[in-house]
């Protein structure tokens, strides 16, 4: 038997890809409106694939569907971090420490080169976005590391959830740089096969988020 590949994305997997990172980083602001006819348009696919993208994403509380009114982002609603928090406190630590036993030696290389390039930022003067999307690809890098399919699924979604909350109070929360630096550490700790200190940080890690945004909350209210 020839060794496996690993398959080429579906043109509904590419569609989804490319709206979820859209959603989670607010380039389609809640509210907004979702035309089926110009992403067909605009991605070069037809309507099958965008309109199953548009399912799994509706399933994921991404997009909300309404007959006769059609599909819109849904709202981030800032009433929902205390129960993400909740769910990120049991489940953080605990995926972090199963894709720190579950990485091979090619992914904890891959790890550390994500740490190197994290530490690069300091020398550097990034803007907000840069930052949001290193974070966003730390927790995706040990996500994938994960082999139980439901723990990691639930953890991508309650990231995305978390990244669109933060995005939407971004310009209150005055430590972003500091916050996406701590994520050297826990890369460093998956990578070296150290479990309890990565879930440790990873506890960590999820404490001090809530804590920012809670804090940029009290901000914006008092504007």
């Amino acid at each position: 038997m020839p060794p496996s590949s690993t398959p080429r994305p579906s043109l509904a997997d590419q569609a989804y890809d490319i709206l979820l990172d859209r959603l989670v980083m607010l380039d389609i602001a809640p509210g907004d409106p979702i035309n089926e006819t110009s992403l067909t348009a605009e991605l070069g696919v037809g309507r099958t694939p965008v309109r199953e993208a548009l399912k799994r994403l509706e399933s994921e509380h991404l997009v909300r569907s309404f007959p006769r009114r059609g599909t819109f982002a849904a709202q981030a609603d800032l009433g929902d971090l205390r129960s993400i928090t909740e769910m990120r406190m049991i489940l953080e630590p605990a995926g972090t420490r199963k894709a720190t036993e579950d990485a091979d030696d090619a992914q904890r290389a891959e790890l550390r080169a994500l740490a190197s390039d994290i530490a690069a930022l300091r020398t550097s003067d990034p803007d907000v976005r840069t930052l949001l999307e290193f974070d966003l690809a730390t927790h995706r890098a040990i996500y994938r590391l994960v082999e139980n399919a439901y723990m990691r699924e639930t953890l991508f979604r309650l990231d995305n959830q978390a990244t669109r909350l933060w995005w939407s109070v971004i310009r209150e929360v005055p430590s972003v740089a500091d916050h996406i630096a701590g994520h050297h550490a826990l890369l460093t700790a998956v990578a070296d096969g150290d479990p309890d200190r990565a879930a440790e940080l990873a506890r960590t890690h999820i404490e001090e988020f809530h804590a920012q945004l809670q804090a940029a909350l009290v901000r914006s209210a008092a504007l």
